[in-house]
């Protein structure tokens, strides 16, 4: 964990360097005391996807309107195999009666899955989820996509003022899902259903063949939203 700090020798820089996890990379791992109990992470979470998230603070509105969003999504992302996990700079006393709150609202709901107790921003930090340009002691909105070997594949920041997108972040998972699976890639504004992209040709031999109606790169190709389903969502019906 202490490879993620580091002490920066400038007269006229901050005291300390944040590193932040980037597309690729083995996500950080912690251990840290959540509403759900303890976690070790990514180990408890090898296997699965999952949707690594920070908050500003407890008893926010917009982290309220998101965390219902995400409890009552959730199960469209346990059907993708996918799992949630929260962070708040707050503790377990703090988050539990948030959750109280939350589920005593008009349109209230039981949060389920875990929001990590980070009151010493040990995890913000290690994340890079604590910025200074927007705060010292609140968390950005961030977003680490990580997937069942550990690896962070994306990565997104929102500021504290705007909430997530649930229909994108569940769009990135499939998308991440498609590609591994079926080996292609997906072109700007793809959704389930609509064709995806086949690897360009890497000789003249290939780009010959490929060279019809469309550009020689540009190779697109049908994929049911069925047989992607199909794929994606059989490793969780395996497991259980």
């Amino acid at each position: 964990m202490d490879d993620f700090f580091e002490i920066c020798e400038t007269d006229n820089c901050c005291d300390t360097k944040r590193n932040i996890p980037l597309i690729g990379d083995v996500a950080p791992e912690f251990t840290a005391s959540t509403t759900n109990g303890k976690i070790k992470f990514p180990d408890d979470f090898v296997g699965s996807w999952v949707v690594f998230f920070s908050h500003p603070a407890d008893f926010t509105p917009v982290c309220t309107t998101e965390f219902v969003a995400f409890q009552k999504n959730m199960r469209e992302f346990e059907k993708i195999n996918t799992r949630l996990l929260g962070l708040s700079i707050g503790g377990l006393t703090s988050h539990l009666g948030w959750f109280d709150a939350i589920s005593k609202m008009p349109d209230g709901i039981d949060i389920t899955f875990p929001l990590i107790d980070d009151l010493n921003m040990k995890v913000a930090k290690l994340y890079g989820m604590l910025q200074a340009g927007a705060s010292d002691t609140h968390a950005v909105r961030a977003v680490f996509i990580i997937d069942p070997n550990g690896i962070v594949r994306t990565v997104l920041y929102y500021p504290a003022s705007l909430g997530r997108n649930m229909s994108e972040i569940w769009r990135i998972l499939v998308g991440l899902q498609t590609a591994d699976e079926f080996g292609v890639a997906l072109p700007a504004n793809w959704a389930p259903g609509d064709n995806v992209l086949s690897p360009a040709p890497t000789t003249s031999a290939e780009m010959r063949e490929k060279n019809n109606k469309n550009t020689w790169f540009m190779n697109y190709k049908k994929l049911d939203k069925k047989d992607i389903y199909e794929k994606i969502c059989k490793k969780d019906t395996d497991k259980k």
